[in-house]
């Protein structure tokens, strides 16, 4: 079957945030950004997961709690 799911990251660490003046790492619960192989985890468990469909995953570091 065909599963459809979208990874929605936010703050993530990588260069061209970081050159970005107003990303502060603290502005998440978490208290840092996210990286990028901690998105592409998401993406991987998504995509060997077959029975969840019609999903959106937001790595976000708690961000959209506040």
């Amino acid at each position: 079957g065909i599963t459809v799911n979208a990874v929605a990251p936010s703050l993530i660490q990588t260069e061209m945030a970081m050159q970005d003046l107003r990303v502060d790492p603290k502005s998440t619960p978490m208290g840092r950004l996210g990286t990028p192989e901690e998105v592409a985890e998401a993406v991987v468990m998504l995509a060997k997961t077959g029975y969840i469909t019609g999903q959106t995953l937001f790595v976000n570091g708690g961000r959209h709690m506040t």
